[in-house]
């Protein structure tokens, strides 16, 4: 919240953090949730949940399509597992990685409706300067039309 027009101390450091905390009532245990929008906000997390969507991956596999280092690319990982945008299984001493459908689709349907009204503004904005091409190139036509009957 903003209060007189700047945000407080709390809030800024809240938004800075990558985790928010919650409290967990039936033992009172602190536990971290990741934000999903700032998950998908990274480039190298997009490409590893399109990667994951062609098929599932160990993250050996994963890691070999990227320069960066396992550790960062495993980091990544974690990060998209905490968000369920990964799931993991475990085939004998391999883990492999699966797209969570379930998962994108609820950041879809909550999407929807801002979609929706971006998508009739930028529409009705495009009917506005088609009616004022057409009222300009009408009122030139105009012009014209007036000069050459004075001639």
């Amino acid at each position: 919240m903003f209060i007189n027009g700047t945000e407080n101390k709390k809030e800024i450091k809240l938004r800075s953090q990558i985790t928010a905390l919650y409290l967990q009532s039936n033992n009172c245990k602190m536990e971290t949730r990741r934000d999903i929008f700032q998950a998908i906000a990274d480039p190298t997390r997009r490409a590893i949940l399109a990667l994951v969507a062609m098929g599932a991956m160990t993250p050996g596999a994963i890691a070999e399509k990227f320069s960066s280092s396992r550790q960062t690319i495993s980091k990544h990982i974690q990060i998209l597992t905490e968000c369920e945008l990964l799931n993991q299984s475990q085939s004998g001493r391999e883990i492999h990685y699966h797209f969570n459908l379930t998962k994108m689709k609820e950041i879809a349907e909550w999407l929807e409706p801002y979609r929706k009204m971006w998508e009739g503004r930028l529409s009705a904005m495009d009917d506005l300067l088609d009616e004022m091409q057409q009222k300009k190139v009408t009122q030139t036509n105009s012009s014209i039309t007036n000069k050459l009957n004075k001639k």
